[in-house]
């Protein structure tokens, strides 16, 4: 399975927007130059993710973007979902009840695939935008980060 840089980048821009915009809102063309992404895909992106219910706009000089809820609310599974990044790993349609097969049956792997999805959504849905900037994303990364660097997560240090 792979994300796609519609939500990868819808990730980074809202972790961006979260990291600086101290509650003022924070213009797309600033996050497309910290962040190196074409400033009319983030438009489209944060289209996406205003109807999602996930930022506000502020039109007007000095206007641009928010968050709508905090960081702590913001999960990374909605930024995803929100940009119709589907979180999956079968090839099968969600919620048919028949698979993807010439005959319409699920192959002997199809269980496997499904339960993957099911584990990535639900890590995804554990991990908030406020979990990313404080570094607080568990797994062997922080481990091998705080090994090399030092700067790794608190769990982590030696």
């Amino acid at each position: 399975m792979k994300l796609s840089t519609k939500g990868r980048y819808a990730v980074m821009a809202m972790v961006d927007l979260a990291m600086h915009s101290d509650n003022k809102p924070i213009s797309l063309a600033a996050i497309a130059e910290r962040q190196e992404i074409s400033l009319s895909y983030l438009e489209q992106l944060f289209a996406k993710l205003r109807r999602g219910g996930l930022v506000k706009s502020v039109r007007g000089p000095g206007g641009g973007y928010l968050l709508a809820h905090t960081g702590e609310e913001t999960r990374i599974s909605d930024i995803i979902l929100a940009v119709d990044e589907p979180i999956r790993a079968t090839r099968c349609t969600p919620g048919q009840p028949f698979g993807c097969r010439i005959n319409k049956s699920r192959c002997m792997t199809h269980d496997l695939w499904e339960e993957l999805g099911n584990q990535i959504y639900l890590y995804l849905s554990s991990v908030s935008v406020a979990d990313v900037i404080a570094k607080r994303v568990l797994g062997t990364s922080g481990v091998i980060q705080a090994k090399e660097g030092g700067k790794g997560p608190a769990y982590a240090a030696e």
